[in-house]
């Protein structure tokens, strides 16, 4: 291809230009748009599929629902979990905003787990604090926000550009503010300007820093296409970044470029454990000290660390499977299945990942106050991109928000944009044509990042920092010598250029902060000490006027909410300058001066071979046909012909459609639609209706097509309809209780779960004679989840020959209350063969008293299994006002299981 001249630029106008079409992004664009603001999202790929939440989210890590946490609990945890060095006042706007961004999500058909009265299902996953809440149908967040981009009253203040890559935020020559930037089309090659009143980056962290165990390029952690394009630009165009060195280092799959999900399996009942079974991790909240204790295990004997799974009942694992393998890594059941693996008979092998920069999972960003503005006036940062610590996902949307409602003041830049920045960019993107014969991508891209993991990856040295520096430093001449023929391969050749940068910001970061802090995200083995009188510090750095990478030790602010064992004062900030380097040159003192070497200048390359691209074929004309049509919301009418197209293939797309757009009447349409004749097509039906639940309307229209639905001989769609009935409350107690008589067992589940939602014990206690398994313990959850539990009709699952039902059945008596007789019968169950009965049975002696239940439950401390032993301890807890409960408390402190220490341990 050519290279465009910089005067035939597509310029491109809008009030508030947002950079990156992922969570953060989507949601600066929806607020921004609804403040008035004319709006131009860019995107390098598609928004429909691009960023962290392309595969969806399994979950929110840190969801502060009312009731069941505190704002300033939160705020404390991070800043623990941070080491002290956290800006309190960003954390607090996730702490205090999350909920409402959960409900604004909801609002637009993103489903958060909810129990049968329609509360929020938080679960404690760590042992502070309850923060985690599911989203078992998490897979397609990401279409229910490209379907409020594409509503009509936002396509008229959004623009869209999919595929232009934004490459450097211009700035006034004047005042420095942000004023637009430079991209080109990634399929056409076209050179783009933007002029703009404000800039928002959403870019996501830079995943693609360390290269992964594995050797792929792309087989990263995170989202291999977030190349670190945000913080090179932030960089570049002056803004402060903050918290470089305190990388993003993840457990995962061994093997497998994806999280184990010990956050997902943990409310089923699974935990990490070494060789010998043993859970391991002390810390009480995800952060760089639980992955210095994780390396640890891994190194020792006791290694390696699984995920262990196989002890959980069928309906667990099947429950799990679900999510694990359609959200976020779909492959993963494949995976698995092509090693013969299966979490019934094996557990899932764990590894460390590649490093990586990112401020919502560690702290490594752009710096940002509490409205998401940068150290350049009119410059934003959101998500990961930005250092907020562990905001995640609904931090990202937090963020997003602040800085969409911020920027809307702001109108377009009208004066000439600076000539020569767009030089600089128009440079760095089309240098690769020049020479398209010379070192590809790929190979560059996999050396620079080697060096990556042999010099920056913790645990850190001076020397092997100082070396990268120079490395990074040499590359850059390399980089610059990259070919390419096509816009694709510029791309990409501008990636390796965001990654240089990142790694070199790294390199220098990690060198500068002479201490060691954040457990394994920087361990110095030449500092090994935690140093807060010196370095209880933000290190920030910035590009300086002569091009230098500068450093600023910012005092960390007084805190909003108090944390034990730090004391921040605040005070003036200390300039550091740039970095001063090791001697790495030789081994000891340099006796001679090396002789100075020409570097020889790279030949020629061929001009690129010409010839007309093969076009793959597509779908069919009518499938293609309707999806345009989708592109523009159509109603249902315009729907319909395809609905009762003779192909399934069409008719599925078309019910698909009716999910994306929800045209008005969709429920009682998707509820038809699970009669067709097609299982394709019922399927679909029936997951566009759960998709959909929080936003359908429960009319009388929809009810009657639900029951309808009932007697389909598709189990799925049986499902399907229960759950409807139940979350839309268009059921009762006599429609539910008609369902427990159904072939399948997952339907009778279902009909289980709608008879708690109308409290409906006398049906539910019928159910307790149940064959499957898995119905009979869902009715003892169910009887302990009803508004007024008793514990009589617990009685025959109490009795019940199945383990399972029995700890389910003695577990809620926790609920229920456990009177004399059956604080009884839990007491002789602390003795029976199974764990889970035994585990049960402590956890029912939390509702009986004291005097019966402390001597028993302190016995139990004695159990060989960890989970007894941790239902025990957390079962004495609530009898702790007795002096025999605090002092079987005490002797539990020294067990071999974290946990277990960990719960007795606490106050």
């Amino acid at each position: 291809m050519d290279i465009p001249a910089i005067a035939d630029a597509e310029e491109l106008t809008c009030d508030v230009l947002v950079i990156g079409g992922g969570t953060a992004g989507t949601m600066a664009a929806l607020t921004a748009a609804e403040r008035g603001a004319r709006v131009l999202l860019l995107e390098k790929a598609h928004v429909r599929h691009s960023g962290a939440l392309a595969m969806g989210m399994d979950g929110v890590n840190n969801a502060v629902v009312p009731g069941r946490a505190e704002p300033d609990d939160y705020v404390a945890e991070i800043t623990r979990a941070n080491d002290g060095i956290v800006d309190q006042s960003t954390v607090r706007q996730t702490a205090t905003r999350g909920f409402a961004m959960v409900r604004r999500l909801e609002s637009y058909g993103v489903k958060f787990e909810k129990d049968e009265h329609g509360e929020y299902a938080v679960r404690q996953v760590h042992r502070s604090g309850s923060y985690v809440l599911p989203m078992p149908e998490g897979k397609d967040v990401k279409k229910v926000l490209y379907r409020q981009l594409r509503r009509r009253e936002m396509r008229e203040r959004i623009r869209i550009e999919n595929r232009v890559m934004p490459v450097r935020v211009l700035t006034s020559p004047e005042d420095g503010r942000a004023i637009g930037a430079a991209a080109f089309n990634t399929r056409t090659g076209a050179f783009v300007t933007v002029r703009a009143g404000a800039v928002v980056l959403a870019t996501g962290p830079c995943g693609r820093l360390g290269l992964p165990a594995s050797g792929y390029l792309y087989g990263t952690y995170e989202n291999p296409t977030n190349a670190g394009d945000g913080y090179a630009m932030a960089y570049h165009a002056g803004a402060a970044l903050t918290g470089i060195e305190c990388f993003q280092i993840n457990p995962l799959i061994k093997d497998y470029n994806g999280p184990a999900c010990a956050y997902v399996a943990n409310p089923f009942g699974g935990y990490q454990v070494n060789r010998h079974g043993e859970r391991f991790v002390d810390s009480d909240y995800w952060s760089g000290q639980m992955m210095a204790e994780f390396a640890a295990e891994l190194a020792s004997d006791r290694g390696p660390v699984y995920l262990k799974l196989s002890h959980l009942p069928e309906e667990s694992l099947s429950s799990l499977e679900t999510i694990l393998h359609t959200t976020e890594r779909p492959t993963r059941g494949t995976f698995h299945a092509g090693r013969g693996h299966d979490y019934r008979t094996h557990d899932v092998e764990m590894h460390i990942s590649e490093i990586g920069l990112c401020g919502g999972h560690s702290a490594s960003g752009v710096r940002v106050d509490d409205h998401a503005r940068t150290t350049v006036p009119r410059l934003y940062a959101a998500g990961d991109l930005a250092s907020v610590p562990h905001n995640y996902m609904i931090g990202a949307f937090v963020f997003g928000d602040l800085a969409g409602a911020d920027a809307a003041r702001y109108t377009a830049y009208e004066g000439p944009l600076p000539a020569d920045q767009l030089a600089v960019a128009h440079e760095l993107v089309y240098r690769p044509l020049r020479h398209p014969d010379g070192p590809p991508q790929p190979q560059v891209e996999y050396k620079l990042r080697r060096f990556v993991n042999d010099y920056v990856a913790p645990p850190k040295t001076g020397t092997r920092l100082s070396l990268a520096v120079e490395a990074f430093t040499r590359m850059e001449a390399e980089i610059a010598q990259m070919g390419a023929q096509t816009a694709h391969e510029l791309m990409r050749c501008a990636e390796v250029s965001f990654i240089r940068d990142c790694a070199e910001m790294a390199a220098r970061s990690s060198l500068a902060r002479t201490e060691s802090r954040w457990g394994l995200y920087h361990e110095r083995l030449d500092h090994p000490e935690r140093d807060d009188a010196g370095w209880l510090y933000h290190l920030d750095l910035h590009k300086s006027a002569s091009g230098e990478m500068e450093f600023t030790a910012r005092p960390v602010e007084p805190y909003l909410v108090p944390v034990e064992g730090f004391a921040p004062a605040g005070g003036p900030s200390r300039h550091l300058g740039a970095v001063e380097l090791l001697p790495v040159a030789t081994a000891g003192p340099r006796e001679a001066v090396p002789a100075a070497r020409t570097a020889t200048a790279a030949g020629a390359g061929a001009a690129p071979a010409s010839g007309a691209a093969t076009v793959p074929a597509g779908p069919s004309p009518r499938i293609l046909e309707l999806l345009v049509l989708a592109e523009e919301s159509p109603d249902l009418a315009a729907l319909r012909p395809y609905l009762a197209d003779p192909d399934p293939a069409v008719r599925a797309t078309a019910v698909a459609a009716i999910g994306e757009t929800v045209p008005a009447g969709a429920g009682p349409e998707l509820a038809a639609r699970l009669g067709d004749a097609d299982p394709a097509v019922r399927a679909a039906a029936a997951a566009a209706l759960r998709e959909l639940l929080e936003v359908l309307p429960g009319d009388a229209e929809l009810g009657a097509a639900l029951r309808a639905a009932l007697p389909v001989p598709d189990p799925v769609v049986r499902s399907a309809a229960l759950e409807a009935l139940r979350a839309l409350r268009l059921g009762d107690a006599d429609l539910y209780a008609g369902s427990l008589a159904d072939t399948d067992p997952e339907v009778r589940v279902h009909a289980v779960r709608a008879l708690v939602s109308v409290d409906a014990v006398e049906a539910l206690a019928r159910a307790a004679t149940d064959p499957a398994r898995e119905v009979r313990v869902a009715v003892a959850k169910g009887l302990a989840a009803v508004h007024t539990p008793a514990p009589a009709p617990l009685d025959p699952l109490l009795a019940d020959l199945d383990p399972l039902v029995r700890g389910a059945a003695l577990a809620a008596l926790a609920a229920t209350g456990c009177p004399p007789a059956h604080a009884a019968t839990a007491v002789a169950a602390l003795a029976a063969p199974a764990w889970q009965v035994r585990a049960g049975a402590a956890t029912a002696l939390s509702a009986a008293a004291s005097d019966t239940a402390v001597a028993a439950l302190a016995e139990a401390l004695k159990d060989p299994n960890a989970d007894v032993r941790k239902a025990a301890v957390l079962s004495l807890r609530a009898h702790r006002t007795t002096p025999e409960a605090r002092t079987a408390l005490a002797t539990a402190t020294s067990d071999p299981d974290a946990d277990v220490r960990a719960y007795a341990s606490r106050h």
